[in-house]
């Protein structure tokens, strides 16, 4: 592999052999469908396509918190995008979005169908539709989306740098890994800061800036990222585990980490979201419950 101090890049890269890590098999440097499929489509007006990973979650967490504030028309459908198996390259979500990743949402409550991709374009889009969760006036509409937009800066280098060269490659790179650690320990001493004046981001009042920074961040700290909360010394950042607990707290939190979810406690999967009382009858739990009734009968 080209990894070592000798590797000299070639004038002209090109893609002739497997990348390698947790994720090869879904690679590659161009765009476009691999396969038709059609995406499926519910009775609600929103269609979200997803998975419940930390940008996914961003999502199912906001529709949960205007559902919980009373905003009927944010009913949504969620359906499961499995990404390791390459369901973001059917024809049908390239549709919605072109740069094949989750999460991507269709809002069919116009006479138009309206597709919206890229978590924190989506998040502004629901904001502003429904008028929650983003201020109107200035200056606490700047400070929001400023954090907003702060976590789709950093965020990758937490998750494509850190997280990749700390738990995906196929080699540990101890260049790799000091570099990104030194940015998400630096990225952590912003928000930890920023907490310290604040009890949100933005401000006095829980935003979309929070919803886009908690499952990334404040899933960090708690330990659920990259098996790396011992390693970055996350309990030094008091004021973002502090945070992060009042967040967790949210019962349309706690149901928006719930939804298109693959891993962890089996009540704390909804692998599909269509209505609400799904929460209470079709977590996986319940479902292998039934299963398993019926192979006893």
């Amino acid at each position: 592999m080209a990894d070592s101090p000798e590797y000299v890049p070639p004038k002209v890269w090109t893609w002739n052999k497997p990348s390698g890590g947790a994720f090869a098999n879904i690679n590659r440097p161009t765009a476009g469908p691999t396969h038709e499929k059609e995406l499926p489509v519910g009775r609600h007006p929103l269609q979200l396509y997803s998975l419940g990973t930390p940008n996914g979650q961003k999502i199912t967490i906001m529709l949960e918190e205007l559902l919980a504030l009373g905003h009927a028309g944010a009913e949504y459908d969620a359906w499961l995008i499995k990404i390791g198996e390459g369901d973001q390259f059917g024809s049908g979500f390239v549709k919605v979005n072109p740069n094949s990743k989750i999460p991507a949402l269709l809002d069919r409550s116009g006479p138009k169908p309206v597709r919206v991709f890229e978590s924190g374009s989506i998040l502004v889009y629901l904001a502003e539709k429904f008028g929650a969760l983003l201020p109107i006036e200035q200056p606490a509409r700047a400070e929001c989306l400023s954090w907003l937009f702060w976590q789709m800066g950093s965020a990758p280098y937490l998750g494509g740098g850190f997280g990749h060269f700390y738990a995906y490659a196929p080699i540990k790179i101890e260049y790799a890994i000091d570099r990104f650690a030194m940015e998400v320990k630096r990225q952590l001493d912003v928000l930890d800061r920023r907490l310290a004046e604040s009890e949100y981001l933005g401000g006095s009042e829980y935003t979309i800036a929070d919803i886009a920074v908690l499952p990334w961040y404040g899933g960090l700290v708690k330990g659920w990222q990259y098996g790396a909360a011992e390693f970055l010394s996350v309990q030094d950042y008091k004021n973002v585990l502090r945070w992060a607990d009042l967040l967790l707290s949210r019962p349309a939190v706690k149901r928006g980490r719930m939804v298109n979810r693959l891993s962890g406690d089996l009540s704390e999967q909804l692998h599909e979201r269509h209505d609400a009382e799904d929460f209470n009858t079709k977590t996986q739990d319940k479902l292998s419950a039934g299963r398993t009734e019926e192979n006893k009968g």
